[in-house]
C-alpha cells in the first residue's frame, strides 16, 4: 500500500474517532495511585547481569522491581520540535513521601533510579484524560512523561494525518526527558534509568507507538504497549533489536476494530501478549477507576516490571494479573 492510500486510510478511520471519540470530553483530574503498601525504604535499583537472550526476552540486565508504591510528583515540560511543534509534556514520577493521596506537582523524587515509560494520547485527547492509569504506573516506579501533541489534542485542530508525525515528536520529547537525568538542579537529576524505556500510547496515540517500533524505529525502546491500535500509516515492519510488546484491546471496540488491532499483533515478531477484554469498548475503561482498569494497570506494571527492571518474577505474574476476575483472556507469547 503506498503511503498516500494508507494516509488516505487512516483518515478514513479515525475520523470515525473524532466523532465517538478517542477519550472522553472533560479528563478526570489526576488520582492517586491505589493506597496499598506504604513505604519501607528506597527503591530498588536495577541489578547488573548478563542480557537474556534476544527475541526471547528483554535485552535489560535482570533486576528486581519496587515491591512498594510510592508517593507521586507530577510536572510539566514545555517543548518545542522544530520551533513550530509545541509540545507541552506532562511527567508523573516516584515522588518522597507516603504513598497515596492526590499527585503533588514539583514534589520531590523518591530516591532510585526509575525507568521512563513515553505516553501517546489519543486522538481530541490529552495526557490527563489517562491519569488514572498513569499515575498507577508512577506509583509503581516509573517515570511517565505525556506529550500533548499540536495537531490531535482536544484544543487542536484535531488533523488526524498528523499522527504520521508523532512518533518524531515522541522521540524528540524522550530526548529532551532523559536530559533531564544530567540537568544540574535539575529534581529528576541522577533518578532517570536512561537505558530502560518504554513506549505507550491510546487508540491514535497506539498508532504512534507502533510507529516508534516500524517506520519512526527508535532504538532507545525496549518494550510497547498498544491500547486499541492499529497499524494504518504506520505498517508492520517491526525493526531493530527485540522489543516486546503488550497489546491491550476491546472485543467490542466501536472505533479501531479488534480484528485490526490483532492482526498488527500477529505480525509482531517478538516476545509479545495480548489482552483481550470481551466486553470491552474502544477504551473508555482506561479513563477511570473500575475492575477493568484494575486487571490492565496490574497486567502493564507487571509488563513494565519485566521488561524495564528485568524482574522474572514480574513476567511469572503476568498471565495471572490478565486473566484474574473473568474481565479478560490473555494470549501469552512472552
Amino acid at each position: 500500500m503506498s503511503r498516500r492510500a494508507a494516509s488516505a486510510l487512516l483518515a478514513s478511520t479515525l475520523f470515525v474517532s473524532a466523532l465517538v471519540g478517542c477519550s472522553t470530553d472533560s479528563g478526570p483530574a489526576p488520582q492517586a495511585a491505589p493506597a496499598t503498601p506504604q513505604p519501607t525504604s528506597a527503591a530498588p535499583q536495577p541489578t547488573s547481569a548478563a542480557p537474556q537472550a534476544s527475541g526471547t526476552a528483554p535485552a535489560i540486565p535482570a533486576g528486581s522491581a519496587p515491591e512498594r508504591q510510592f508517593a507521586v510528583g507530577v510536572r510539566q515540560l514545555k517543548l518545542n520540535r522544530d520551533g513550530d511543534r509545541a509540545l507541552p509534556v506532562t511527567v508523573w514520577y516516584p515522588a518522597a513521601g507516603r504513598a497515596g493521596g492526590q499527585p503533588t506537582t514539583s514534589a520531590d523524587a523518591a530516591t532510585g533510579k526509575f525507568p521512563v515509560v513515553m505516553f501517546s494520547h489519543g486522538l481530541g485527547g490529552r495526557p490527563a484524560d489517562y491519569a488514572e492509569l498513569l499515575t498507577r504506573w508512577a506509583a509503581a516506579g516509573f517515570v511517565v512523561a505525556a506529550p500533548t501533541f499540536p495537531h490531535t489534542s482536544r484544543s487542536s485542530d484535531q488533523n488526524v494525518l498528523d499522527v504520521l508525525n508523532q512518533p518524531a515528536d515522541v522521540s524528540y520529547a524522550l530526548t529532551q526527558v532523559l536530559a533531564l537525568n544530567t540537568r544540574n538542579g535539575d529534581p529528576l537529576r541522577g533518578r532517570l534509568a536512561a537505558d530502560r524505556v518504554a513506549a505507550a500510547g491510546h487508540s491514535a496515540g497506539g498508532v504512534t507507538t507502533i510507529g516508534l517500533f516500524t517506520t519512526g524505529r527508535d532504538e532507545r525502546l525496549a518494550a510497547g504497549i498498544v491500547f486499541a491500535g492499529t497499524a494504518l500509516g504506520v505498517g508492520t515492519a517491526f525493526a531493530g533489536a527485540a522489543a516486546p510488546q503488550l497489546f491491550v484491546h476491546g472485543e467490542a471496540d466501536e472505533v479501531v476494530q479488534y480484528a485490526s488491532g490483532k492482526a498488527v499483533y500477529d505480525k509482531v515478531p517478538w516476545p509479545k501478549a495480548m489482552l483481550s477484554l470481551p466486553k470491552g469498548d474502544h477504551g473508555r475503561a482506561l479513563l477511570s477507576d473500575g475492575p477493568a482498569l484494575r486487571v490492565v494497570a496490574d497486567t502493564t506494571i507487571e509488563f513494565l516490571r519485566w521488561t524495564l527492571y528485568g524482574d522474572a518474577d514480574a513476567r511469572d505474574r503476568i498471565p495471572a494479573a490478565g486473566t484474574r476476575d473473568d474481565i479478560a483472556t490473555f494470549d501469552n507469547r512472552l
